[in-house]
């Protein structure tokens, strides 16, 4: 794994399998995006086995092959909506059109674990609402940036044995490097990533909601701005939120594609975390200046202060729990609402934000 390359970020934990080998077939479809990596690593390390892969694009697909050997090549979608033996499909295709696979899944009696955004429109949400509601099946959606961090899987185990108390105030921030030249066409335009609040804005509305116990909340305010990449003149570099919780927690985010390319991952993601009785500071990706090593925990509370080196040792248990939901028709890895209820926020705050029009080039 390329720790300076986002768009491919797949992380590798320890092998946990929580069901048998053949419990859970799966398969892939849309390989747009390189967190589809990731989602079927984590699946495979708790047990599922991945059987096949479609995308209309063959160099796509021999590249997943080659990372995934022995996963078959399937010759079209209907191919593996059709196979009754899969249970579940995993998606990263392009964000705008993740919604109307989702749909086609669960129509054909499948869960469906889709990489965030899940939906770029709220009409997309909606029918996926509909849909899961009608089948009972499970729309599981990635949020890599706390599902598959140790260090933020942690800080909620703490949080939940009440290190810090209740937990009242939260702050975000969640920069990218862009590898602009890298990236596909559709990375820079806004109605195929529905904007950069809607897009990784969505793991710093969930993990909110996720860290402050909150089912619903209210985006007070919302900007968005394009300050570096001009050439690109509809695509946004820069945004960021402030949200309160139906619990009274507070929330503020940034989130940005800035990340300068001397730092040696591709964004130094950060949570801070008030409660009443302490505060947890998360440092994702590296411990800046000091340790490259990910999954650095600061926690600060009336005990004293402690640091905790987490990489190895806390492992994904979402992967494990999802599978074990869709087999057993119970919500322990996350619940429906829950992932909906971030997806419909990130849309909101995007809908909803300010264009920051002093980031445009001063005229000569």
């Amino acid at each position: 794994m390329n720790r300076k390359d986002g768009m491919n970020y797949a992380p590798k934990g320890k092998v946990n399998k929580i069901v048998e080998s053949g419990r859970f077939p799966f398969a892939a479809i849309g390989l747009d995006h390189g967190h589809i990596n990731g989602m079927c690593n984590g699946l495979i390390e708790a047990g599922a086995d991945l059987v096949a892969v479609y995308d209309p694009d063959p160099q796509k697909v021999q590249a997943f092959c080659e990372a995934f050997p022995g996963v078959r090549a399937a010759d079209s979608e209907q191919d593996i909506l059709l196979d009754p033996a899969i249970q579940l499909v995993a998606c990263a295709s392009i964000p705008a059109k993740r919604g109307e696979m989702g749909v086609k899944v669960l129509e054909h009696g499948k869960h469906y674990f889709v990489d965030k955004p899940a939906f770029t429109k709220l009409d997309q949400l909606e029918k996926a609402r509909e849909k899961t509601k009608e089948t009972g099946l499970k729309w599981g959606i990635y949020y890599s940036e706390r599902l598959h961090v140790e260090s933020a899987v942690f800080a909620g185990q703490l949080i939940e044995e009440g290190a810090i108390g209740r937990v009242v105030q939260v702050i975000g921030t969640g920069p990218h490097r862009a590898s602009a030249e890298s990236r596909p066409e559709w990375f820079f335009d806004p109605e195929s990533y529905g904007g950069i609040l809607c897009d990784i804005g969505s793991h710093q509305i969930e993990q909110f909601l996720h860290y402050t116990g909150a089912k619903d909340a209210k985006v007070l305010h919302s900007k968005v701005a394009n300050y570096h990449y001009k050439q690109y003149p509809q695509f946004e570099d820069f945004g960021d939120a402030t949200l309160v919780a139906d619990n009274g927690a507070t929330f503020y985010f940034r989130v940005d594609w800035l990340t300068p390319d001397g730092l040696g991952t591709w964004g130094d993601g950060r949570a801070f975390l008030l409660g009443t009785e302490g505060y947890i500071e998360i440092r994702k990706y590296l411990d800046v200046g000091r340790d490259s090593s990910s999954d650095h925990l600061y926690l600060v509370n009336q005990e004293g202060e402690k640091h905790f080196a987490l990489s190895g040792k806390v492992g994904y248990p979402f992967f494990g729990q999802f599978i074990l939901d869709c087999l057993n028709g119970t919500e322990k890895a996350m619940t429906q609402e829950h992932a909906f209820k971030a997806a419909e926020l990130c849309i909101i705050a995007q809908e909803q934000s300010i264009k920051v029009e002093g980031a445009k080039t001063p005229a000569n």
